[in-house]
């Protein structure tokens, strides 16, 4: 920690790049602990290294961990969602009985307010939103809401456009209680199924494998409104629809959560590893500690 200030505090910032000399590295007082008995410096550093290496290990773990989850719910999402034919009906999401896509727009990022009308702008989806949500990241003015296309409670906010294609037609379903404002490049999802059914379905092989073929652009990818009412949903009961959701709901605060999941376990023992890795390298200063 103190090492990487050190290099904040003596780069050479001309032209954009920070830079060190040689020279100048070479004048970092390196903490070396019982400098004038290197048998003791050594049994310290080696003790210091066994320690942060646990650190390093568990959460090395962790991380495996996760990524076990992550693959174990992307394959129970797939067989959930996957119906053998005859064991649930399948319609287009645009069928006049199921949804209806209706296009976003009005806003842009220059138009967020600090408070105001809770908005969803196309690019926040994939980096700000899960699954679902119930709050907003930003706002726009009242007066401007007014005028935008607005999602209600159950409906999905979908990003439309996207640098890449598996990105494109992410989905987040909105259960929060007041109506928000869509920005373009996205689209509202107003439909008659589970919020968190839909919205999970939109993560499946199964939806991803028929975007695909409705993907245009080249450097900007995307898919329109009109393409996306023609994709199959599978449809079953309203109860099987809650079985399903109760079930990958768990999986996905397991290996998405930040408030309780893997994910947050992770970020405590990075934190950990941190204050120890700073705690056991804070030696005196070199007025008592030879570099």
């Amino acid at each position: 920690h103190h090492f990487g200030e050190w290099c904040k505090e003596n780069a050479n910032k001309s032209g954009g790049l920070s830079i060190i000399g040689i020279k100048k590295l070479s004048s970092y007082k390196f903490p070396i602990p019982c400098p004038d008995n290197p048998e003791k410096s050594l049994a310290i550093q080696s003790e210091i290294v066994r320690i942060l290496d646990k650190f390093t290990a568990l959460t090395a773990e962790l991380t495996a961990e996760l990524t076990m989850r992550k693959k174990q719910y992307n394959y129970y999402r797939n067989q959930l969602l996957s119906f053998e034919e005859g064991a649930a009906p399948f319609y287009p999401l645009g069928q006049k009985e199921v949804g209806e896509f209706i296009r976003g727009g009005s806003f842009q990022k220059k138009d967020f307010t600090k408070s105001g009308v809770g908005c969803i702008h196309y690019g926040q989806i994939f980096t700000h939103y899960g699954t679902y949500a119930n709050k907003t990241k930003t706002f726009v003015s009242e007066s401007l809401a007014q005028k935008c296309r607005k999602a209600k409670t159950g409906n999905l906010v979908i990003a439309t456009t996207s640098e890449n294609d598996d990105d494109v037609c992410k989905a987040v379903a909105w259960l929060g209680t007041e109506d928000i404002a869509v920005s373009s490049d996205a689209c509202i999802y107003r439909h008659n199924l589970t919020p968190k059914y839909v919205s999970y379905f939109f993560q499946t092989e199964s939806f991803q494998s028929q975007k695909r073929q409705y993907i245009t652009g080249t450097k900007v990818r995307r898919v329109n409104a009109d393409n996306l009412a023609k994709i199959l949903i599978p449809v079953p009961s309203q109860e099987e629809q809650t079985r399903i959701v109760d079930i990958l709901d768990k999986f996905d605060l397991l290996t998405s959560s930040i408030s309780q999941g893997l994910p947050r376990e992770i970020e405590l023992r990075q934190k950990q590893y941190e204050y120890y890795r700073d705690l056991l390298f804070s030696f005196p200063r070199p007025e008592t500690a030879s570099n």
